[in-house]
């Protein structure tokens, strides 16, 4: 039977705990996504391929494309663990009407923030990862100059550690906002070498300042104890999102992966002056990620079908944008392309569908030590009941057909008496426009009675939902 080998994948019960819980409420996991990843195989290809670019000091941009619950956001949270696992350095932010790619009031900068406090690498992969990255950075530098002969005791250390620090700084000094950059990461490292609360605050104020948490210029310096003459604010953060991507692949990583999810929030802005401002944001992300530009940096978007295609409000109501992402007129649906900036998610097959319900079950049966009652037969007929609903051959989603089936599971494992056939069975289901027209609707016992019990009185008993079909005639409605 096919879930046997899926009992021998021993998954950590925390991990276990949590990507079950996701599952249930439709959520992505954030942790633990590979275990039920089922399909994508050629898409995760087309992603991996885009991070051994940036490995070789290119850039690279993607936008995921599909349906609420296709699988969008599960797949960035695939390929950031892939990313992670690679040696990358990754963050990940969610756009809000609160967090935009560029805006008034501190929206831009506050998906800078997010991104910032969702840093992460291979050994803090929940995020919060910018302080450690600096320590390894200055620990690396240290253990450089000891294999070089230096012991940390010669009175030559620091001034060589300080040299160290400011050549490797002063290379990116000629970035936009560079040389303010590279002052803050001398001043965390001097801060670092010493003792002290004087040191801790001003080491705590530098951190302040790369996450972007500083309002005005005055306050930044006033913290720092030096000026500034720049804070990360609305227009300048992608700038040092690039100052990053060049400043990790000096910290030994391969480079910087950036995912930004639910761009749908762009398209339902109102203001076309304000939506276009962050469509050029976008186009500025493109031209730089895929001409040079931005050397080590990786941006993947996920959003939906109308963010990228509608004509008065989606990215294609900007000519440079449409342009540069509108499928090629050789591109015949049924071709297989995921070379182009744009990937759209198919629907997974059927067979990888009936694989996903499998994989569930058997890390469902796992965790809760729960002799699963389902057969093989059975998850068969679960898949057959959700593929017979009115257009599901090409709608269906994985987010809907697992939230579903992890109810079936709770309702079975709840209540013992229960067979998998009242509870499935009861279930109402539309079926194709070509199926026999008697097996298409029938009332269940609860809808009877509810039918019954609002007010047809004496004709109640004589009432026959197929007689009243059979004379409904869509002729007879005004429109």
């Amino acid at each position: 039977m096919e879930n046997t080998n899926q009992n021998q994948v021993k998954v950590p019960r925390r991990v276990l705990g949590s990507l079950l819980a996701s599952v249930s409420a439709g959520v992505v996991p954030r942790a633990g996504a590979p275990y039920i990843a089922i399909g994508r195989k050629d898409e995760i290809a087309a992603l991996l391929s885009d991070l051994e670019q940036i490995d070789q000091g290119g850039g690279s941009m993607r936008f995921l494309i599909g349906r609420y619950g296709s699988g969008k956001s599960f797949l960035i949270q695939l390929i950031r663990g892939y990313a992670l696992e690679r040696d990358f350095i990754t963050a990940d932010a969610d756009l809000s009407p609160e967090r935009r790619l560029y805006g008034s009031g501190g929206s831009g900068v506050a998906t800078y923030r997010e991104l910032m406090k969702n840093l992460a690498s291979k050994a803090s992969p929940d995020g919060g990862a910018l302080p450690k990255l600096i320590a390894r950075w200055i620990g690396m530098m240290q253990d450089e100059l000891i294999t070089g002969g230096v012991s940390p005791e010669d009175d030559r250390f620091d001034d060589l550690m300080t040299r160290k620090v400011s050549d490797t700084m002063r290379e990116l000094e000629f970035l936009v906002g560079g040389f303010d950059f590279a002052r803050v990461i001398t001043a965390y490292y001097k801060a670092y070498r010493e003792d002290g609360e004087t040191a801790r605050l001003r080491m705590s104020a530098c951190l302040r300042w790369l996450r972007g948490e500083y309002a005005t210029k005055t306050e930044a310096r006033g913290e720092l104890g030096f000026p500034v003459s720049v804070i990360i604010d609305d227009d300048n953060w992608y700038d040092f999102l690039k100052l990053w991507a060049s400043l990790v692949r000096k910290m030994g990583y391969r480079g910087l992966m950036v995912f930004i999810d639910e761009c749908v929030n762009l398209y339902k802005i109102v203001h076309r002056v304000s939506r276009e401002n962050n469509y050029e944001k976008i186009l500025s992300m493109f031209n730089d990620t895929l001409q040079g530009r931005a050397p080590g940096l990786g941006i993947v978007f996920g959003g939906t079908p109308q963010f990228l295609e509608d004509p008065r409000r989606g990215l294609f109501s900007y000519e440079a944008l449409r342009s540069r992402l509108c499928d090629s007129r050789f591109a015949l649906e049924g071709f297989k392309n995921l070379i182009g900036p744009v990937i759209r998610l198919r629907r997974l097959a059927d067979d990888e569908l009936l694989a996903l319900i499998r994989r569930v079950t058997a890390l469902y049966a796992q965790f809760y030590g729960w002799e699963c009652r389902i057969t093989d037969a059975q998850q068969l007929a679960f898949l057959n009941l959700c593929l017979s609903r009115a257009g599901a051959d090409s709608m269906i989603t994985p987010r809907e057909m697992l939230r579903d089936y992890m109810t079936v599971l709770n309702i079975l494992m709840q209540n013992p008496e229960a067979t998998f056939e009242q509870v499935v069975g009861s279930a109402v289901t539309l079926k194709h426009e070509d199926s026999d027209p008697e097996d298409a609707w029938a009332p269940t016992a609860a809808e009877k009675s509810s039918e019954t019990s609002v007010g047809r009185g004496a004709f109640a008993d004589k009432w026959d939902p197929a007689e009243e079909r059979k004379k409904f005639n869509p002729e007879d409605l005004d429109f």
